[in-house]
Protein backbone atom coordinates (compact mmCIF):
# COMPACT_ATOMS: atom_id res chain seq x y z
CA UNK A 1 0.00 0.00 0.00
CA UNK A 2 2.82 2.28 0.85
CA UNK A 3 4.70 1.76 -2.68
CA UNK A 4 0.78 2.54 -4.52
CA UNK A 5 0.11 5.23 -2.57
CA UNK A 6 4.03 6.91 -2.75
CA UNK A 7 3.62 7.21 0.77
CA UNK A 8 6.20 9.82 1.97
CA UNK A 9 7.07 7.89 5.43
CA UNK A 10 5.90 4.58 6.72
CA UNK A 11 5.00 4.00 10.59
CA UNK A 12 6.19 0.45 11.11
CA UNK A 13 7.91 -1.44 13.88
CA UNK A 14 7.76 -4.97 13.28
CA UNK A 15 11.35 -6.26 12.22
CA UNK A 16 10.48 -8.48 9.34
CA UNK A 17 8.19 -5.31 7.91
CA UNK A 18 11.34 -2.83 8.32
CA UNK A 19 13.01 -5.24 6.09
CA UNK A 20 10.96 -5.10 3.21
CA UNK A 21 10.33 -1.41 3.64
CA UNK A 22 14.47 -1.36 3.62
CA UNK A 23 14.00 -3.20 0.55
CA UNK A 24 11.32 -0.82 -1.37
CA UNK A 25 13.63 1.75 -0.67
CA UNK A 26 10.70 2.96 1.80
CA UNK A 27 11.41 5.95 4.64
CA UNK A 28 10.24 4.66 7.05
CA UNK A 29 10.14 5.86 10.89
CA UNK A 30 8.46 3.95 14.45
CA UNK A 31 6.82 4.66 17.34
CA UNK A 32 9.85 5.22 19.62
CA UNK A 33 11.32 7.27 16.23
CA UNK A 34 8.03 9.13 16.57
CA UNK A 35 7.87 10.00 20.21
CA UNK A 36 11.95 10.85 19.79
CA UNK A 37 10.73 13.68 17.13
CA UNK A 38 7.57 14.16 19.42
CA UNK A 39 10.02 15.40 22.23
CA UNK A 40 12.67 17.32 19.99
CA UNK A 41 9.44 19.54 18.76
CA UNK A 42 7.97 19.57 22.61
CA UNK A 43 4.95 18.27 21.72
CA UNK A 44 5.77 16.22 24.78
CA UNK A 45 6.94 16.45 28.04
CA UNK A 46 8.75 13.22 28.35
CA UNK A 47 10.01 10.89 26.32
CA UNK A 48 9.87 8.29 29.70
CA UNK A 49 6.74 8.58 30.53
CA UNK A 50 5.61 7.87 27.35
CA UNK A 51 7.73 4.52 26.42
CA UNK A 52 6.72 3.54 30.08
CA UNK A 53 3.00 4.11 29.45
CA UNK A 54 3.67 1.88 26.17
CA UNK A 55 5.17 -0.84 28.37
CA UNK A 56 2.72 -0.82 31.33
CA UNK A 57 -0.59 -0.08 29.15
CA UNK A 58 -0.38 -1.18 26.00
CA UNK A 59 2.26 -4.46 26.61
CA UNK A 60 4.79 -2.77 23.89
CA UNK A 61 8.42 -4.68 23.75
CA UNK A 62 11.28 -2.44 24.04
CA UNK A 63 14.60 -3.72 24.21
CA UNK A 64 16.52 -2.55 27.27
CA UNK A 65 19.12 -0.69 24.69
CA UNK A 66 17.18 0.26 22.89
CA UNK A 67 14.99 2.16 25.59
CA UNK A 68 18.13 3.58 27.17
CA UNK A 69 19.40 4.54 23.72
CA UNK A 70 16.22 6.27 23.03
CA UNK A 71 16.17 8.56 26.17
CA UNK A 72 19.58 9.25 25.59
CA UNK A 73 19.08 11.02 22.24
CA UNK A 74 16.68 13.35 23.75
CA UNK A 75 18.55 14.06 27.12
CA UNK A 76 16.44 11.93 29.73
CA UNK A 77 18.93 9.49 29.77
Amino acid sequence: MAIEYQADLLLVDESHARGIAEIYGLRKIGVIGLLIRAKCERRIDSLKVELDKLRERAGFWIEERLYYYALSIVGEG
